[in-house]
């Protein structure tokens, strides 16, 4: 990579934290944060008093951001919670995809249509495969959540838990960059309350987030165990999700999956249940710190 796409990158981080959203570096030509997680965390530097999160460790600091960018061709995360953000991830369609599904943009302007307004405008990035990324505020003292699928088909959310690939930067696909400059709108009302309200059981798939480094086993088990939650009726959904997450649980400890796209993909299976959200998110995470604290070694295991 040469100096100029690594000073181009430099420059969008910056960029970005001119903005007040805090940035993470991403591994250079992909999407996921190179930062290490509980497992290997080295318990030094911003660690040493325990783990920080890539929530915790996201900065607007230049000095920080030139420290790190000067160490290498990273792409620009924007950890979407800390920075006040709810960001509508609208997908294109894949080749795997069923002959008739909708995609993002088509679902999205359903939804808008439905609740009787126009698709804002607003900041929206324009992804490498033809997607978009459409930036909201979040209200004031509300923590919303990632959310997958739930909205819509082809739709999902990023805010607390989740990132965003900023613009200017760059995967083996192409380039992330801003198809429009206007302000960040506020989220919407009729969308908030959308993201908010009970979700109606449904049986529509629940589209996973990619392993780390896993084994095919690991993405098999998170498959089936997500799509038993999604499946299970009234009358046992909670106790089906914790037993699930718990299956999950000690590929996270292991390193083979992501703890935030787990927590993401159940998220959606339980809400896909009919779970109401903040009880989704309060058995996933208690039970994936249960998994993660009691976890045997692979050897062992």
């Amino acid at each position: 990579m040469t100096q100029a796409t690594r000073s181009a990158l430099l420059s969008a981080a910056l960029a970005v934290a001119a903005r007040g959203w805090p940035v993470i570096p991403l591994r250079p030509g992909d999407k996921p944060p190179a930062l290490h997680g509980a497992r290997t965390c080295p318990r030094t530097g911003d660690c040493t008093a325990g783990h920080r999160t890539f929530e915790q460790r996201a900065t607007t600091d230049p000095d920080r951001i030139e420290r790190c960018w000067s160490a290498g061709p990273f792409n620009v995360g924007t950890a979407t919670g800390p920075a006040g953000l709810v960001v509508v991830d609208l997908d294109t369609l894949k080749p795997k995809d069923k002959k008739g599904t909708p995609d993002g943009a088509t679902s999205f302007l359903a939804l808008c249509e439905r609740a009787g307004q126009a698709v804002p405008d607003t900041y929206r990035i324009r992804t490498p495969s033809g997607g978009q990324h459409l930036y909201f505020t979040a209200p004031p003292g509300v923590r919303l959540h990632n959310t997958a699928g739930t909205l819509a088909p082809k739709v999902d959310t990023r805010a607390w838990g989740g990132q965003v690939v900023a613009p200017g930067s760059i995967t083996r696909t192409g380039l992330y960059a801003v198809e429009s400059d206007a302000p960040v709108a506020d989220l919407p009302a009729w969308l908030h309350n959308a993201l908010t309200a009970p979700q109606k059981p449904r049986t529509a798939a629940i589209r996973l987030m990619p392993t780390r480094n896993g084994t095919r086993l690991a993405a098999a088990v998170l498959e089936r165990e997500t799509a038993a939650v999604a499946g299970t009726g009234e009358g046992g959904r909670n106790a089906e999700l914790l037993r699930a997450v718990r299956a999950v649980g000690r590929f996270v400890a292991w390193g083979d999956l992501d703890r935030a796209a787990v927590e993401m993909a159940f998220q959606a299976a339980g809400e896909s249940a009919g779970l109401p959200a903040a009880e989704c998110r309060t058995t996933i995470r208690s039970a994936l710190d249960w998994s993660i604290r009691t976890a045997r070694t692979r050897e062992s295991a």
